[in-house]
């Protein structure tokens, strides 16, 4: 095997695909082209590893890109704050961040099976 792997983020090491990003170029969601060459991880991608995907699999960047969003969205309920309605909201959504990194972690195995 004589490609060179690389050290992501996350500190996950991969095989990165031709051209300068690991992972797919450009893809369309919601009819947004993302390119992500051009911006800084959000704390969702992050969480999922958005550009950890050794087989290139276009459906597991998919998942991770949902998954990417829906934990976006509780870390910027957790951020809000709102807890004069229910002093544990926090500690709810962090719980549902790390339940949809697990659901998002088997998502990606039953694809790449």
């Amino acid at each position: 095997m004589n490609e060179e792997l690389e050290v992501n983020g996350n500190g996950e090491i991969g095989i990165p695909p031709e051209g300068t990003g690991n992972a797919p170029q450009e893809l369309e969601i919601n009819g947004d082209e993302e390119t992500n060459a051009q911006r800084e991880e959000t704390f969702g991608e992050d969480a999922v590893g958005l550009d950890f995907n050794l087989s290139q699999n276009t459906n597991v960047y998919k998942i991770k890109k949902l998954y990417a969003e829906i934990i976006d969205l509780l870390n910027g309920e957790r951020l809000c704050g709102g807890l004069d309605k229910h002093p544990e909201k926090n500690r709810y959504l962090s719980v549902a961040i790390t339940e949809t990194q697990t659901a998002q972690m088997w998502a990606v195995r039953a694809i790449t099976k």
